[in-house]
């Protein structure tokens, strides 16, 4: 389908990552998958190549562009390619709308700079084990010093996306019991450095899919987590994380719509290529039909993100229209990427193709963020149900 949403800027930025994909990850990537995680000096490679630093304003050191669709092109290209960046996707789409608008000017000048080079790569820690998408009935405690100068951090997280890597961890903590009325009431996010003492990451959690991507637990004991990193105001934290739900459901979205055009894409050459009773298997009509009906959901699938993407670049995506897009999206993928595989027959269950990768990488898009279950009762809430 014609696009608008992308102009020349972007395109020249599309290609510079494509470049930088085939030169600095395809060839690794293998190791990666065997390893279960980026190296740490990529993300250096990934600072100096500018990725992380496009939102950040010029201040800080970086291009000061206030607009989603360089993101969102990143999770094209690496679609594309059937690859995955690690933890940098947390890094720059989850935390760094919480550093920008809750960070204080002395916060700015001392995270940001270090944030745009990846000398400081950052997570964010919400999910405790047990609660899930409760986030309300999280246990981990905060508790302000008798002096007032620091922070004690007590208690564990889990599913941490970038968590082994991570230099700072945005931690959603209890700094107040909930009230009888609203027991969202009481929490806040600390920016805690992962040398303090009494830090520590668990496990590595060996995951489905998403194998280069560092996903642990943390564990916090007796953290000491000064005042001055507190990000936002106290007890405030839940609604803080409300208003950037929004952004993490819409990139999940858009990574889904990715992962499902390349799995399209991956199909089209396979069966082209791949002969069955001495013809290509593109030449069956069950194929043409069956990557007719994939495209056909991948279009449309693009037109929701494309409009979803304009609205979050104007400040305008509500919550239920991101949770509308990232239940559509990931269900589009799902039912894509599914059959895009079977196409491949045998061979689609063999990791050295990417379209096995898709399929595993593809499964937790309706799980993390808000499971499709949450996406439906926020958008049946929104139509007055």
């Amino acid at each position: 389908m014609r696009r608008t949403v992308f102009n020349e800027d972007h395109e020249a930025f599309r290609q510079t990552l494509r470049a930088f994909i085939e030169a600095e990850v395809t060839p690794h990537y293998e190791q990666w998958l065997a390893e279960g995680q980026v190296p740490r000096e990529f993300y250096y490679k990934l600072g100096e190549l500018g990725v992380f630093g496009i939102e950040v304003p010029e201040e800080y050191g970086g291009a000061g562009i206030d607009s989603f669709k360089f993101t969102a092109i990143q999770s094209e290209e690496t679609a594309r390619a059937a690859v995955s960046f690690g933890g940098s996707g947390v890094h720059v789409a989850l935390c760094l709308p919480y550093l920008l608008s809750l960070g204080t000017e002395e916060q700015k000048q001392r995270w940001l700079p270090p944030f745009v080079t990846g000398e400081t790569m950052f997570a964010i820690a919400m999910t405790e084990p047990g609660t899930g998408s409760d986030l309300a009935g999280m246990t981990t405690t905060a508790k302000l010093s008798e002096d007032g100068t620091h922070y004690v951090l007590n208690g564990a997280k889990t599913f941490i996306t970038g968590g082994v890597h991570a230099d700072r961890v945005i931690v959603c903590a209890r700094t107040s019991p909930p009230k009888p009325e609203d027991r969202r009431f009481g929490i806040s996010l600390l920016v805690v450095d992962t040398k303090a003492e009494g830090y520590s990451v668990g496990r590595k959690l060996d995951k489905l899919g998403l194998k280069t991507s560092d996903t642990a637990e943390l564990a916090f004991q007796d953290v000491k987590v000064p005042v001055e990193d507190l990000l936002g105001e106290v007890d405030k934290g839940f609604s803080y994380l409300g208003q950037n739900l929004p952004q993490e459901r819409f990139s999940i979205a858009y990574g889904a719509y990715a992962q499902a055009t390349a799995a399209v894409e991956f199909a089209k050459k396979y069966v082209q290529e791949r002969l069955v009773f001495g013809k290509p298997v593109a030449s069956f009509q069950n194929t043409k039909f069956e990557l007719a009906a994939c495209q056909a959901e991948v279009d449309a699938a693009q037109a929701v993100v494309d409009r979803a993407l304009e609205a979050l670049d104007a400040g305008e995506l509500t919550p239920a229209e991101a949770a509308s897009a990232k239940l559509f999206c990931t269900e589009v993928a799902h039912r894509v990427i599914d059959r895009c595989l079977q196409l491949h027959g045998g061979y689609g269950f063999v990791n050295e193709y990417p379209i096995a990768r898709l399929y595993a990488d593809n499964r937790v898009n309706r799980i993390y963020g808000g499971t499709s279950e949450v996406m439906k009762m926020i958008i049946a809430k929104d139509m007055g149900l």
